[in-house]
């Protein structure tokens, strides 16, 4: 029996009851026979109308109730409910108001939901048409499924073309296997340029897709190596002419010296002297050049065990000009090269000596562990930094005499060890802190 038969045969049960006992009563009282089937059949008449009024009244209220669940699941929020005034405490506490008042408030929240998602996906869809990274997503097949502008103009062709086919013939296989995040080289008609490589994996309609991001790093790479040319040709233009400059003024002193008639008295001692000048100056000159050698020349890290307490406090004893307190950390034991370590060490260190020199303060060392990597902390009591953003600027020196390279070295071996060098003013005390990150498990 299914439930609508179900209804009427229990609103014929319910008033079963009722219409009998009428009846009962009605035979039992001394009317005529003509009175008494006519008053029979009213009863059982209005029984039936009754119940057929009750089965069609819920079943009505069924349908209303399917049509707006049906709406709903088919995504048309346009659909009203016909609800009473909620605020009135009769229909407040009818089932069949609250019911579509419950159906009104999820139709609502659908439509919220809706348009908000509508709005993400019109705003996404103007991103990736503005944006200039080629976006690509590949579904399990690694077939196209979605391209932007971008990724059109990356690929050569419309997207009515490019969906559907896979990566392998669009060229891009390469971009979904290997490291999430890399760098690679593709040739195109203006040559080979550089492009960073970005893969996740999203959902879309609950199908899982590999989303690719490429970004040209071509015009930024350019505009990095252009700055950097402009910075190491100053430097170098400063270093060498202030070598040149005194070489030039001395010659021109020492030849008209020797060019005198008759030669002066203590001409000997004016060459010597020039040609002392000139000498030092050739010899610094060259330092420089030996220094910026060694920066070019910089071999990759060879891994070894190393201990950080007793490298630490090595170093720490290489300087003999003051005292530089050690502050224990944790017995730590990383890969690292111990060469390359100890030189970025005592660059870092030799530099805090020499600014706690010209206050007369000290230079303290230590160590700390934080998760996964070590932290090598050098402090000093000196002066403080004062243009921090020429610090690892090859061959920048605010010292009589410095090369500029210490450093830049010192940056360069931490990067080659997949950490970090960071200097700043302490926010204590006055001088200058150094941070020298690695991390312990490298491979």
């Amino acid at each position: 029996m299914n439930r609508d038969r179900r209804i009427l045969a229990l609103a014929l049960l319910t008033g079963a009851p009722g219409v009998a006992t009428a009846i009962v009563l009605l035979w039992s009282v001394g009317y005529s026979a003509a009175l008494r089937w006519s008053l029979s059949v009213v009863i059982v008449g209005l029984w039936i109308l009754l119940v057929l009024y009750l089965r069609r009244s819920v079943n009505r209220q069924l349908r209303v109730f399917a049509r707006l669940l049906a709406a709903l699941r088919e995504g048309e929020y346009s659909v009203r409910v016909p609800v009473a005034n909620g605020t009135d405490h009769t229909a407040r506490n009818d089932p069949w108001t609250l019911t579509l008042m419950a159906i009104g408030q999820l139709e609502e929240r659908f439509r919220d939901e809706r348009w908000g998602e509508e709005e993400a996906s019109s705003l996404l869809q103007r991103v990736l048409v503005e944006i200039e990274v080629a976006v690509f997503a590949f579904d399990v097949g690694g077939c196209l499924q979605l391209v932007n502008r971008a990724g059109e103009q990356f690929l050569g062709g419309e997207s009515g073309e490019l969906l559907g086919r896979t990566a392998a013939e669009l060229g891009l296989g390469d971009a979904l296997v290997g490291a999430a995040r890399r760098t690679i080289a593709r040739r195109d008609p203006a040559g080979s340029r550089q492009w960073q490589v970005q893969r996740s994996v999203i959902r879309r309609g609950g199908e899982r897709l590999t989303l690719v991001a490429l970004t040209d790093l071509s015009v930024a790479l350019r505009e990095e190596e252009r700055q950097t040319w402009r910075r190491l040709i100053r430097v170098l233009s400063h270093e060498i002419n202030n070598s040149l400059a005194p070489i030039r003024s001395i010659s021109a002193s020492l030849r008209e010296v020797i060019l005198r008639q008759p030669l002066p008295s203590d001409w000997r001692g004016d060459v010597e002297r020039g040609l002392e000048i000139v000498s030092c100056r050739s010899e610094s000159l060259q330092r420089f050049m030996a220094a910026y050698s060694n920066l070019a020349r910089l071999p990759p890290p060879e891994l070894r065990e190393v201990e950080i307490g007793p490298l630490v406090r090595r170093i720490a004893a290489l300087e003999t000009r003051l005292p530089v307190a050690v502050r224990a950390g944790p017995a730590v034991t990383l890969r690292a090269d111990p060469d390359q370590l100890e030189q970025a060490l005592v660059n870092v260190i030799r530099n805090a000596a020499d600014a706690a020199i010209e206050t007369g303060g000290s230079v303290e060392v230590g160590w700390e562990r934080r998760a996964d990597r070590v932290r090598m902390v050098v402090e000093d009591e000196g002066p403080g930094l004062a243009e921090t953003e020429n610090l690892f600027v090859p061959f920048y020196s605010t010292k009589v005499g410095g090369a500029g390279i210490g450093l830049v070295l010192s940056q360069h071996i931490a990067q080659n060890h997949d950490g970090s060098l960071v200097l700043q003013n302490r926010p204590e005390g006055g001088g200058a802190r150094a941070s020298f990150e690695l991390p312990i498990g490298r491979a």
